[in-house]
């Protein structure tokens, strides 16, 4: 499972951390261009494909990969 975040066009607007059932993802330290503060994958282990973050990301800035 790949799981990304275009931090380019993420405004941290936290819907993902909300989103996701399993707490998959995590606000970091690190700052987009914009200065803004990006989430994070932080239990990457957790994750059960489910795709609601990647659903109810209005910007399209994530992305959920399974392997086949």
């Amino acid at each position: 499972m790949n799981i990304s975040i275009d931090d380019n066009y993420c405004k941290g607007c936290e819907i993902c951390i909300n989103a996701c059932p399993k707490d998959v993802f995590a606000i970091s330290q690190k700052r987009n261009k914009y200065g803004t503060l990006i989430p994070c994958v932080a239990e990457k282990e957790n994750c059960i494909a489910c795709k609601l973050c990647e659903i109810m990301c209005p910007d399209g800035c994530i992305n959920v990969e399974t392997e086949v």
